[in-house]
């Protein structure tokens, strides 16, 4: 990591470029973000699933933060100094001023809508996150937004629904997490619903909505037949009455 290195106009071959330097220097971090679900699904090439990606986002562990800033600024990032001061415990933010591009460091466990815990399954993957956290940071979202519902019918159309990880989007463990948190489970089911429905006006072929939809299906199948927690169905019993998440968007 000595001097400054020029970055890479296109998206994932840049985001490739800093896993493998944040791999020479033994760096807990992975890719997550749109640039994440392009790095998964490089074989999928439907027009309906076709969006511009600019930013990059990363996440890496709270005991890690320095470093990984000292590696971007040495990868041709420049830090914004007063943000990472006020928030670097849980984010920090870079620019690539020549490209006009955006990068943000998620620090610790990944928290928007609902907190996903990540712990020793960040480095599970090679360089984003472990596809079933992936796909959660995205069905977490209660404001589901058009780019958000391209990546996620783009993930499920790459990969299939399953009790492993590797290239499949893990079922068990987005069960198990959601089974510990009702509120998280209420998000998920909601934006799998929404997905599901959104099918129909999605431009998708009848052969890629078959697919979609059967994943999807697999995935609420193994979410409602998971066992709940004593805590989980406490908090049922209050369901909508009380909000079950956190707004981002909120100061």
């Amino acid at each position: 990591m000595i001097g400054t290195v020029p970055t890479d106009a296109d998206v994932v071959t840049e985001a490739h470029r800093l896993m493998e330097r944040a791999t020479s220097a033994s760096l807990a971090v992975r890719v997550l973000g749109g640039a994440a679900v392009l790095m998964r699904s490089e074989g999928i090439s439907s027009p309906a699933l076709t969006r511009e990606v600019k930013d990059i986002d990363l996440i890496t562990s709270s005991g890690e933060r320095f470093t990984v800033a000292e590696m971007l600024a040495a990868s041709g990032y420049e830090p914004d100094k007063e943000f990472n001061a006020f928030q670097g415990r849980r984010r920090l933010l870079f620019f690539d001023r020549p490209r006009d591009r955006q990068l943000d460091v998620f620090v610790g466990d990944f928290s928007m809508c609902h907190v996903i815990p990540l712990g020793p399954r960040l480095v599970l993957d090679p360089a984003t996150l472990p596809l079933a956290e992936l796909a959660l940071t995205k069905l977490q979202i209660v404001k589901l937004n058009a780019k958000d519902r391209t990546d996620l019918y783009r993930l499920f159309l790459a990969h299939d629904v399953g009790d492993g990880d590797g290239e499949l989007i893990n079922g068990a463990r987005i069960a198990e997490l959601c089974s510990r948190d009702w509120g998280l489970e209420r998000t998920v089911t909601m934006t799998v619903d929404r997905l599901r429905e959104g099918l129909a006006a999605s431009g998708l072929t009848g052969a890629e909505r078959s697919v979609i939809g059967g994943r999807l299906d697999r995935l609420s199948e193994r979410i409602a037949s998971h066992g709940k927690t004593q805590r989980w169905r406490l908090r049922a019993r209050i369901g909508d009455r009380m909000r079950w998440y956190e707004d981002p968007d909120e100061p």
